[in-house]
């Protein structure tokens, strides 16, 4: 990772700032996507129990034991109990002894059991089953909650974030908590490489549209986790790398911020 950008996490340790997401890859694809994806150049990859493809990310990981490995607690397996047990089974898919991040997939407030659930995380990063632990798709409120409750700050808060909904409040306050902002469809599902100051830009850098995208990402501190199944796409998303945007181009691409971009659920109502 000589060369990899990474940021520094709030518990002394690092993390990749470019990542492979496998969202929608299903389990009998996942172990080339991933396999692909580190022979691109990637060190940071992120799925979940309810992707169910654990079992095959893992086996595309195979023995690279220094590739960033990250996965998530699902809704129904929020508790402190079942969030423990619910652990070793992600872990077993993977065929892994540990994680090097471990989230809260939502809030889930209706179910009133977040607070516990990050207790159990807290309790696996102790145990070394987990290096760092965060959360994702938390709100300003859920994250203070935890920190008042526990003492503990999350490593990271993964959210939606793309040019079309760009979370600043909720971005300033990580900031200042010293959480890391990483970011999920953070091409807006596709769509935001339509938008005509993306072309543009990409026609002016001689990059992929959506390296562009993962380029002002990058360049705002953020920490990307772009879903790709082709090798096309896989290696057009990481030459996000080999480039910068100048202030105009960032200029351009943050005022495309919209108050009604949310394309995903609302965490507020998703349980």
């Amino acid at each position: 990772m000589t060369d990899y950008p990474t940021l520094a996490l709030n518990d002394d340790r690092r993390i990749p700032q470019l990542g492979f997401g496998t969202w929608q890859i299903k389990e009998e694809n996942a172990a080339q996507a991933v396999s692909t994806a580190i022979d691109v150049g990637y060190w940071l990859i992120d799925t979940a129990a309810i992707y169910q493809n654990e079992r095959g990310v893992g086996e595309g990981v195979a023995d690279w034991s220094d590739i960033f490995l990250q996965t998530k607690i699902w809704n129904e397996s929020q508790g402190y109990d079942r969030t423990l047990k619910a652990a070793d089974k992600c872990l077993e898919r993977l065929g892994r002894d540990h994680v090097d991040m471990l989230l809260i997939h939502w809030p889930c407030p209706d179910r009133g059991e977040f607070v516990d659930t990050w207790k159990a995380l807290i309790e696996l990063r102790e145990a070394g089953k987990a290096k760092s632990i965060g959360v994702s798709n938390f709100r300003v409120d859920d994250l203070k909650r935890i920190v008042d409750e526990t003492g503990v700050v999350p490593a990271l808060n993964q959210i939606e974030l793309h040019p079309s909904f760009q979370q600043r409040e909720l971005r300033a306050l990580h900031e200042d908590m010293g959480v890391v902002t990483q970011s999920w469809s953070p091409l807006g599902q596709g769509g935001g490489m339509d938008a005509g100051a993306i072309k543009a830009i990409a026609d002016e850098t001689g990059q992929p549209a959506s390296a562009v995208i993962l380029r002002w990402h990058i360049q705002h501190g953020l920490c990307p986790i772009p879903k790709a199944s082709s090798r096309d796409h896989i290696e057009a998303n990481f030459a996000a790398l080999s480039f910068e945007l100048d202030a105009d181009q960032m200029d351009r691409i943050d005022a495309l911020d919209s108050a009604d971009g949310r394309m995903g659920p609302d965490p507020s109502e998703f349980s």
